[in-house]
């Protein structure tokens, strides 16, 4: 072999190691999983209200579990690497997951877990077609309980999962859910949710209100037992 014959196979080597090196680094490179998908929260206030309530509400209910993860608006992965397969329920339970904070939710460092309930309040903005998607996503991917709730026409639906298939509940009035066991009501002027300790689901305002006037209540009882005890003392009576 001449000089100029070896010269040109060694350069041919070079480029192919260094395009293996490069074709190497493209497969091997990391998917990033977004933990926002540039879309709002909410389409409008009544919309938010009831995102807020029903995740708040139920983060409460279950805050002595640390095996119950609440979130709301969290997107949500099923996927390993495949960042488009993708949704952010509105609100959701995960059962036998940590609680914790999380960017988003990938099933498979969870466990393999899907949230088992879901719910989702429908806006204006919401169309039929991106609503019959969010129901397949569901489907296919195992949720067991899932709600959606039109707070504009006081509609609630809901589905439970048998024999591995999403099916509709036929009547919400009154519904507890298996799961959770809240209890829906329907009445003419909005949608009341109950805890399973009988307590209704109340908004952050509601349940600021309900704090003071429970602090007002205390501290008129101690005032209260602060006369009285005054009054035994003048009398000679140590109160215990």
């Amino acid at each position: 072999m001449n000089t100029l014959s070896a010269k040109k196979i060694s350069g041919e080597s070079s480029y192919t190691g260094r395009f293996m090196k490069t074709s190497s680094r493209r497969i091997e490179k990391k998917i990033i999983y977004p933990d926002r998908d540039g879309k709002p929260m909410s389409d409008n206030t009544k919309q938010f209200r009831w995102i807020v309530k029903i995740k708040e509400n139920l983060e409460q209910m279950f805050d002595g579990n640390p095996d119950v993860f609440v979130a709301g608006d969290l997107l949500w992965y099923p996927v390993e690497g495949d960042n488009r397969i993708r949704t952010a329920p509105d609100a959701m339970v995960a059962f036998g997951r940590p609680k914790g904070d999380r960017g988003s939710y990938r099933m498979w460092e969870e466990g393999g877990i899907a949230p088992q309930v879901v719910f989702e309040i429908l806006s204006p903005g919401n169309r039929a077609g991106e609503m019959k998607k969010k129901f397949e996503f569901y489907d296919t991917y195992a949720v067991s309980e899932y709600y959606v709730y039109d707070p504009d026409r006081i509609r609630l639906s809901g589905w439970i999962r048998r024999n591995n298939v999403l099916n509709p509940v036929e009547n919400m009035q009154g519904w507890i859910s298996p799961l959770l066991k809240i209890r829906f009501e329907l009445a003419d002027d909005d949608l009341y949710i109950f805890g399973p300790d009988g307590n209704r689901f109340l908004s952050p305002l509601e349940l600021r209100r309900l704090f003071q006037s429970e602090q007002k209540k205390s501290e008129a009882e101690y005032q209260r037992a602060e006369r009285l005890a005054a009054k035994l003392r003048e009398l000679g009576i140590e109160a215990d």
